[in-house]
């Protein structure tokens, strides 16, 4: 009895370890990983930053950048966090002069206004 079960775990482990084809010599090894596609390219740093944000399922995504094209700087953090509490999420990208916000929270019901007046703000729900 001990036998037959020691027979069947073997059997059962040889064939979960086998299977794999080999090779003959002059025959090309196939590939481990397929191609990288055409089509596929890879994304920018904002656009990875944007797909991270998008990743986290929030309803409304805003982008917002200084006026005057600048990197944002700390009173720009504090400003921000401080008019939009309700974000979750927020993404500095495109080398420190945008930065991405993540919120379930519309933020037009919030501080918007207030937010418009110093910061170019877009709107990326559902884009």
């Amino acid at each position: 009895m001990k036998l037959n079960c020691l027979l069947i775990v073997f059997a059962l482990f040889l064939t979960a370890c086998g299977g794999s084809k080999t090779e003959t010599p002059g025959e090309p090894a196939a590939s481990a990983s397929p191609a990288p596609s055409a089509e596929s390219s890879p994304l920018s740093g904002f656009e990875k930053d944007l797909q991270f944000i998008r990743n986290g399922q929030f309803s409304y995504v805003w982008i917002f950048s200084r006026k005057d094209g600048k990197k944002l700087d700390p009173g720009d953090t504090i400003f921000l966090k401080a008019n939009a509490p309700q974000v979750v999420d927020w993404v500095v990208t495109d080398e420190g002069k945008k930065v991405i916000a993540g919120t379930n929270f519309n933020l037009e019901e919030g501080n918007m206004e207030l937010l418009r007046r110093r910061y170019n703000v877009e709107d990326y729900t559902g884009k």
